[in-house]
């Protein structure tokens, strides 16, 4: 079989460290029957002993060379797409994942929630985490390798440079934790970043809010974050006419993902 030229368009960089393929599967802990759903396989360095410990495997890969390859692997099914075109509420699972629950009427079939993983395209990571946010009610959990600078965003406390409108727009949602430091030379070809393995975890009981208003809110308050918020979120509650009580003399990042949370909520 011919060797696969790493694409740049595709930011594809392939993990070749042993060691570090094995915490990351040791991080996951696929057991066999999961559900699971691997975005990215490129040369299957993760997928080959994923696969091995679950039995079966869905990956979602663009590159159709790299989906050809996977395809001759008789425990994989493959989704040869764009992940951002990929309904995951519709994704067929292995039938060993499927479970029953047995009522006085009918047995009806119970789809059992996906476990995502994957080495996310470093150069569309961000989309690729919102378009997941939008699915997250069929997610039970994801672990992701990224950039290590986009995962300190995303498990960033407030009031810190990192604290943005990414540590906001999941932090609502997920429960997240940077489970594993990965460095360049793990790659081949080698990243110019660090890379790092971060978890999340959908919370069972989120608050209950209006996501379009809600990341609406969140954009225009971190539009521009050095200034204090009476510029940016103070005049956009002016317009919608809001009579609540909400400090707009921090900035941006000085707010706790609950603030803006309770902010959302008394908007309706």
């Amino acid at each position: 079989m011919t060797q696969h030229i790493a694409r740049k368009r595709f930011g594809q960089h392939f993990l070749s460290d042993g060691g570090i393929i094995d915490a990351i599967v040791r991080a996951i802990d696929p057991k066999p029957g999961d559900p699971m759903v691997e975005i990215g396989p490129g040369l299957a360095a993760l997928t080959q002993p994923l696969v091995e410990r679950l039995g079966h495997l869905t990956v979602i890969e663009l590159d159709r060379d790299l989906a050809k390859r996977l395809r001759s692997h008789g425990q994989l099914t493959v989704i040869e797409s764009d992940v951002l075109n990929v309904d995951f509420a519709r994704i067929d699972i292995a039938p060993a994942a499927t479970k029953t629950i047995a009522n006085a009427d009918a047995a009806p079939v119970v789809r059992p929630k996906l476990r995502v993983v994957g080495n996310l395209p470093y150069n569309i990571s961000t989309p690729i985490l919102f378009h997941l946010l939008g699915h997250v009610d069929c997610i039970e959990d994801q672990h992701f390798m990224l950039q290590k600078e986009v995962i300190d965003r995303m498990v960033a406390q407030p009031d810190t440079s990192d604290f943005s409108r990414l540590s906001v727009m999941l932090q609502w949602r997920y429960a997240m934790e940077d489970v594993l430091f990965v460095p360049p030379e793990s790659f081949d070809p080698p990243p110019r970043v660090d890379s790092a393995v971060v978890r999340m975890v959908p919370l069972a009981h989120p608050p209950a809010i209006n996501q379009a208003l809600f990341s609406e809110m969140v954009q225009v308050a971190f539009s521009q974050r050095r200034k204090l918020l009476r510029h940016t979120l103070g005049r956009w509650l002016d317009e919608r006419g809001f009579v609540g009580t909400f400090d707009v003399q921090r900035r941006a990042q000085e707010v706790p993902v609950d603030e803006y949370l309770g902010l959302v909520q008394q908007l309706g």
